[in-house]
Parts: C-alpha cells; sequence; structure tokens
C-alpha cells in the first residue's frame, strides 16, 4: 500500500455528514467508505446493492456498515465493573437505558494507506466517560475475486489491562428494488440462540431446535422477527461460518463470513428501526468477538493487555 491521502477524497466531501467519502474497486465490484466511523457505507456488483447501506448526503442510521469498537452490541445501564471500580458510560440508547455499539462510530477515521482495491482507516480511541484507556483502532479493507474482506486490529496503548470486543454492522440487501426481506431465503448456521429482555440483554442461552430461530438450513425468513445473538456456529472446513441471503429461486444474493475470532452473530431484521421506511429492507448480520453485555456478563469477552493487540476477520461475498 502506499501513504497518503486518498486520491478519492473531492476536498469537500468532509462537509457531507458521513464525511470523506472513499472508493475502493476490483473489477465489477465498488465499495464505498465513509470518514466518519471508517464506515462502509455502499457495496455493490456491476451496480447490484449487496448492502442495504445509505447514500453519501445521509448521515448513518442504524449504525449501517459502522465497526463497533470496543464493544458490539449492549451494556445494561452503560455500567460495569472492573479492576475494583464501577465506571459509567454514557447513555447512547436512552430509550433501553443503555450503551450501544462502543465508542468509535461517530468518530473521525483517517486514510493510513490505499490502492485501487484496498484501503486501510485509522482511529485512536482516547480515554472519556467511563473508559479509562487508549486504544489505537485499524480497518483494512480489501476487494479481490472473493469479494470484501475487512480485517480490524486493536491495540491497547494503556498501561493497564482493559475489557475488549469488537464487532460491525452491515446490512445484507435483497437486491435492488426488491422490497422487504420476507421472501428472501436466509441460512444461519448456528445451533444456539441468546433471548433478550426489553433491555436487549441476554436472559440465557436456547438450543435453536423447534424454535422460529432454526436458520440452519437456507429457508425463506418469512414474517419472523429477529433481533437476538446466536451463538455454537457451524463453521466450514476452512474455519469460516456463513449466513447466506438468497433470492427465492437461489439464482443469486450475498453471503457473510467470518473467521474464528468471531463465535458470535447477532441477526437483525429491522422491525425496530426509528425508520418505518427502512424496516426489514435488509438484514442486519452483526460479527461480534463477545456477547451482548460482555462487559458484565463476561459472555466471550476479551482483555488486552498493555501493548497487546487483537485482530479479527470478516468479509462479504456476492453469490
Amino acid at each position: 500500500m502506499t501513504d497518503g491521502p486518498a486520491p478519492t477524497d473531492s476536498g469537500m466531501d468532509h462537509c457531507l455528514p458521513s464525511g470523506r467519502q472513499y472508493e475502493i474497486s476490483s473489477g465489477r465490484q465498488k465499495v464505498l467508505l465513509t470518514e466518519v466511523g471508517g464506515a462502509l457505507r455502499d457495496y455493490q456488483l456491476d451496480g447490484r446493492p449487496l448492502l442495504d447501506g445509505y447514500g453519501p448526503d445521509e448521515m448513518c442510521t442504524g449504525a449501517r456498515g459502522q465497526s463497533l469498537i470496543p464493544w458490539p452490541n449492549r451494556i445494561r445501564g452503560g455500567s460495569y465493573a472492573w479492576d475494583g471500580q464501577r465506571l459509567q458510560l454514557d447513555l447512547s440508547e436512552p430509550d433501553k437505558g443503555g450503551a450501544i455499539h462502543g465508542l468509535t462510530r461517530w468518530r473521525n477515521w483517517e486514510i493510513v494507506a490505499q490502492e485501487a482495491d484496498a484501503v486501510s482507516l485509522a482511529c485512536t480511541l482516547h480515554a472519556c466517560q467511563g473508559w479509562p484507556w487508549v486504544l489505537d483502532c485499524r480497518l483494512d479493507y480489501r476487494l479481490d475475486d472473493g469479494g470484501l474482506t475487512v480485517r480490524t486490529t486493536v491495540t491497547n496503548r494503556s498501561p493497564d489491562p482493559c475489557p475488549y470486543g469488537t464487532g460491525a454492522h452491515p446490512y445484507l440487501s435483497p437486491g435492488a428494488g426488491a422490497g422487504v426481506i420476507d421472501g428472501r431465503l436466509v441460512q444461519v448456521p448456528a445451533g444456539t440462540y441468546m433471548p433478550v429482555d426489553w433491555q436487549g440483554i441476554p436472559t440465557g442461552r436456547e438450543r435453536v431446535d423447534g424454535s422460529r430461530y432454526d436458520l440452519r438450513e437456507l429457508q425463506q425468513l418469512g414474517d419472523r422477527h429477529i433481533d437476538v445473538a446466536y451463538t455454537d456456529l457451524i463453521r466450514d472446513v476452512d474455519g469460516r461460518a456463513r449466513v447466506r441471503l438468497l433470492h427465492p429461486d437461489r439464482a443469486g444474493g450475498v453471503e457473510l463470513w467470518v473467521d474464528g475470532s468471531y463465535p458470535y452473530l447477532e441477526i437483525f431484521t429491522g422491525d425496530t428501526l426509528p425508520q418505518p421506511d427502512r424496516r426489514r429492507t435488509g438484514l442486519g448480520v452483526e460479527p461480534m468477538t463477545c456477547g451482548p453485555d460482555a462487559f458484565n456478563s463476561g459472555e466471550g469477552l476479551i482483555i488486552l493487555h498493555p501493548g497487546e493487540s487483537h485482530t479479527g476477520e470478516w468479509g462479504i461475498r456476492p453469490l
């Protein structure tokens, strides 16, 4: 990769709601990224949308395409105990009294390297309310014949260990003009789901067998309302677990995969989005290194020691 500013930066893009816009491409594929949140705003194959994203003149809603650092999903009451102290985060989801999706979603990320088919974005998360550590964060996006790969690397630059988790929040698209996702075929290769209370916090674990959450076999989504985390992922021989959203005739669609660093997947059908016209227009598939409320439950929680880094990869492939 080469250092320096992205050639796609117009010089005025920073005035847009999501800041400067960056484009990478490879063959028939094109990806659009944003300065704000280092977000994956759009991904197209021959002009066909693979993501239910947002336009350059729009503010990101529903966390579309954002990376979630230093925790994915929710923290009950925005409060957690660490090293004998009770820490209180700002309540970014006030209607449920919690903190959601980390602290880097609305930070500006800067380009550190770019090629025609790849870009790297970086952000330093400094200490703030309820978070007394410093993290160096990097997102590497790369396109090739196999689709898009996203690598997230985070390093603890503080003198003390910190709790850590990461995730991402893309919405897979049913295709241009397809309307809602109800008629699409979906496969989620997971044996367990985590039912939640009214705050979106897990109340335990349940096997998917015989439930409406059982999507291990490719099937029509129908009118199922889903907003839960899955785990006990069923992986292919390459160690990846794959979620698929296909056309009813199975002639095309899109796939999201995760490597072994992501043991959890949140599936969200978008029924509670505050924008009625965006409900069920895409399938939220959220790779997560830990479970919801992991800062309290310890479910999959990573402890990053001083100078230690964590890296994970997920990606999207056109079908």
